[in-house]
């Protein structure tokens, strides 16, 4: 079993009251609004692991939405509470909050990462089936043509599936199975993680190097010569 641990140093820029509603608790600076969103699928770590990288970068305000499978999976595989995943987040949103700030594209959000990402919710935003925050919200990246990324977490796939990441592929999501790289030698279950997580944040456009990155200075020295 794979743990990850967790601190509470960061404080919510946001708290959600006994009603579901959203209320500011501290002010903070323009910044880049990055979407977290954890579904039932396998692979909870990700999710995790994603904000804690960008509690590190002050320039970014994370927001959440855990889906009620996400929160099962979160029990089961990392064996901590959901709460302990919202404490990473400085925007925590409830998935049956249709009505949250990211459900509207006025909401300047810059990106969306799903991580992990179920069959059933790319299935549902490919085809309009949007009764849940997560697919509303994936559903509004798309028409204001802002970046959605999907960490889909399935395998083997059949065709059903591979027309609907097809389908979300052609409508503007970049499709991202949490493949890990073998490149780097890991050595622990972290540093697969880390290296996806790592990628992913590089399709929102926030650089860290978690990971030895190939042919980078100080990463993986590139295969081959310069063709000459």
């Amino acid at each position: 079993m794979c743990r990850v641990p967790c601190d509470f140093t960061r404080r919510a820029l946001w708290a959600v009251d006994k009603r579901g509603r959203s209320r500011q608790i501290a002010g903070m600076s323009e910044s880049k609004r990055i979407l977290i969103a954890i579904t039932g699928a396998s692979g909870a770590v990700h999710g995790l692991r994603l904000l804690e990288m960008l509690a590190e970068v002050p320039e970014v305000e994370s927001h959440l939405v855990i889906s009620k499978a996400g929160r099962l999976t979160i029990s089961a595989e990392l064996e901590i509470d959901a709460a302990e995943v919202e404490a990473k987040a400085d925007v925590v949103h409830l998935a049956g909050n249709v009505g949250a700030p990211v459900s509207s594209g006025s909401f300047r959000l810059d990106a969306m990462i799903v991580a992990p990402c179920s069959v059933k919710t790319a299935s549902n935003l490919a085809y309009g089936n949007t009764g849940d925050l997560i697919t509303r919200a994936a559903d509004v990246m798309l028409k204001e043509r802002r970046t959605l990324v999907l960490a889909v977490r399935e395998t083997p796939l059949h065709a059903g599936h591979l027309e609907t990441l097809t389908k979300l592929a052609n409508l503007g999501a970049v499709i991202f199975p949490p493949v890990p790289a073998f490149y780097q030698k890991p050595q622990e279950i972290s540093d697969l993680v880390d290296q996806t997580c790592m990628r992913l944040l590089d399709q929102a456009g926030v650089h860290i190097d978690a990971a030895p990155r190939w042919g980078e200075a100080g990463g993986i020295r590139a295969i081959g010569g310069d063709g000459n």
